[in-house]
């Protein structure tokens, strides 16, 4: 019986230096059902190059020709810019697959991640996401580090690791550490776009509170790459604390009623917020020298 296709998505913009190795990280999985989409929004580099003579030079390799495995490279690119979270709703609607995941250009999979996830979500219909730790690399691809997801292995409620998260640190978000269903993405939507910074957190944030999820705890089968440009860097070292921290009220504020915060308990996840905000920027600089 042929395997559930899987949907992988990058939303790429200004990232020709990193995306190739990205790309790499995805047709290499060992799982054989697979489409890429990958989706330029407007970039001012030479991504668009580099991921179409990726896609070419793919399909004259012998791996395309292997029976039984299904490997496919979708390329689009938008006629104006959409910005972050209108390019990852944009290539998450482009999507086919039973399962989805989203990648981010820069970031890279381990090769037996899809493997690993769909045959947990194949054995247990309720599973909706599955989520693994994460490997934090350089930009040299030297490791720097782990990012534990939530504590406990195996399947949970979403609710109860969202609401342990509130008071700790974002388990939750890092796209590619996160499989999901198509169908709960139909049913929750995409990416809301009064976030900046957070909005892969309230995406999953969602996902989560729908029902049980898997933690592949102290399984590293992902890898992000710290950065001084990214979102994230800019959060830690490039100003944007402030806004970040209103971001995360205003979230709070938001899954408060689903996941039972009083307005005290908001405030004390905010403080908590700037206390790992400071500690990251440590991090930041400790780990990722400026160019």
């Amino acid at each position: 019986m042929e395997k559930p296709l899987v949907s992988i998505c990058i939303p790429a913009y200004n990232n020709a230096d990193y995306i190739t190795e990205t790309m790499d990280s995805i047709m290499n999985q060992t799982y054989p059902n697979i489409e890429l989409i990958v989706v330029d929004d407007g970039s001012k580099d030479s991504t668009w190059e580099v991921i179409n003579e990726y896609k070419k030079n793919y399909e004259k390799n012998e791996l395309t020709n292997k029976p039984n495995v299904n490997r496919k490279i979708r390329l689009y690119k938008n006629e104006k810019n959409l910005g972050m979270s209108g390019n990852w709703n944009h290539s998450l609607e482009l999507c086919t697959g039973k399962y989805l995941k989203l990648v981010c250009a820069d970031d890279l999979m381990d090769p037996n991640l899809t493997e690993t996830e769909v045959s947990i979500m194949e054995q247990d219909e309720e599973v909706l996401c599955v989520s693994s730790d994460t490997r934090f690399v350089d930009l040299n691809g030297d490791l720097k580090g782990y990012y534990r997801r939530y504590h406990k292995n195996g399947k949970i409620d979403g609710k109860k690791a969202v609401k342990y998260s509130a008071f700790t640190r974002n388990y939750l978000g890092a796209p590619a550490a996160n499989l999901f269903r198509k169908e709960i993405y139909d049913k929750i939507g995409g990416f809301d776009s009064s976030f900046v910074f957070i909005v892969d957190y309230d995406f999953y944030m969602r996902i989560y509170c729908s029902g049980k999820v898997y933690i592949l705890h102290d399984k590293p089968l992902n890898y992000f790459r710290i950065r001084n440009d990214s979102n994230t860097g800019q959060v830690l070292g490039g100003g944007k604390t402030k806004t970040y921290v209103a971001e995360h009220r205003h979230l709070m504020e938001k899954a408060a009623p689903v996941i039972g915060l009083s307005k005290f308990q908001i405030t004390i996840s905010v403080f908590i917020r700037r206390i790992m905000c400071v500690l990251g920027a440590l991090y930041l600089k400790l780990n990722v020298p400026k160019e």
